[in-house]
């Protein structure tokens, strides 16, 4: 078959560490526009790849044909962008949050089946090796139920990461809504939804600013969670890790513990009921000062060569946001909430 023609709308941290490395060793991808409103960055990507730049992607979207996008932009527009990207004939795969509300991913599930392309959201910890191999575990039996469990991603913050620093979307709340939650929480309540095979019945919530200077956005948020099945839990979102990144999951089982990214040279650690220990070889988890293959571009390309569902569908996307817009709703009113 032809390659599969790619265009990347913002080509900030996110697509030039991430998605355009990725597409660019896919046998089956031929990256052939770029998108952003600073026109030089999206110029700068371009000259790479004999590709065309714009500024604007409705512009791009009526002069270029292409089979897909990747949306890489500020959260308040994932929205309108991956619509028009639908409307437009395109397969659309989407960064984390998939939307800022519960309107706009339906609006975006239903432009996508409307126009019969396919919508992935970018929640990469579900594809990351010792995740992979975590959910191997618990799905054998060998553990028993999960009885509770603690989740936790946290790390310095965007200024590190973005290409703009403390001058980044990230922190300007028109255009990212939600911060260490929509960055780094909905990663956690989308993991925990995949690990468990369960979906989340409430949630309490402790979402706040903390440290950051001159923003309103959280930077921190801590979550007690209670799943369908019975299991409570927490889950953790921090930009105020200076020192220490951490993205671990701890689950306590009826027969031990299994502990995932707890310990950078012990990938996954079983600790068993009889007293006997085991440490899993099973990759690393990608962190913002190592950056590993994601496998979300692999898997998105390949649900298109193969005309698969993705299994990070628009679904699975807006029932993880749910958890998130839950946890906001119970900061604002003192309340345990039902997820929706």
């Amino acid at each position: 078959m032809s390659k599969i023609r790619v265009a990347v709308i913002g080509c900030g941290a996110i697509a030039t560490r991430r998605h355009v490395p990725e597409y660019m060793i896919n046998p089956n991808v031929k990256l052939v526009a770029f998108v952003d409103p600073v026109l030089e960055r999206a110029e700068e990507l371009a000259s790479k790849f004999n590709a065309l730049a714009f500024s604007d992607y409705e512009t791009m979207l009526k002069e270029v044909e292409v089979d897909a996008v990747s949306v890489c932009t500020p959260n308040i527009l994932h929205a309108p962008i991956a619509i028009a990207a639908a409307n437009a004939g395109a397969h659309v795969l989407v960064e984390k949050p998939m939307a800022t509300n519960e309107a706009d991913a339906l609006a975006m599930i239903a432009a996508a089946k409307t126009n019969g392309v396919k919508l992935m959201v970018g929640q990469s910890q579900r594809l990351m090796p010792p995740h992979v191999k975590a959910k191997e575990i618990l799905d054998s039996g060998r553990l028993g139920k999960v009885i509770s469990f603690r989740t936790s991603f946290g790390h310095p913050g965007p200024e590190s990461w973005s290409v703009d620093g403390k001058d980044s979307w990230f922190f300007r709340k028109d255009e990212a809504i939600m911060g260490a939650m929509g960055d780094l929480g909905v990663h956690k309540s989308d993991l925990m939804r995949w690990l468990l095979n369960d979906e989340v019945a409430d949630v309490a919530a402790f979402v706040g600013t903390l440290d950051k200077e001159g923003t309103t956005v959280d930077d921190n948020a801590t979550c007690l969670i209670r799943m369908k099945s019975g299991a409570i839990g927490t889950l953790v979102a921090s930009w105020t890790y200076y020192r220490g990144e951490d993205n671990s999951t701890v689950l306590w089982c009826e027969n031990g513990v299994l502990k995932v990214g707890t310990d950078p040279d012990r990938p996954v650690i079983l600790e068993l009921r009889d007293g006997t220990n085991e440490d899993i070889e099973a990759g690393g988890i990608s962190t913002n000062k190592r950056q590993l293959p994601s496998f979300v571009i692999d898997e998105f390309v390949k649900c298109i060569v193969n005309d698969e569902e993705p299994s990070i569908s628009g679904e699975e996307g807006l029932r993880s946001l749910n958890v998130i817009l839950a946890a906001f709703e119970s900061q604002k009113t003192g309340k345990i909430i039902a997820v929706n």
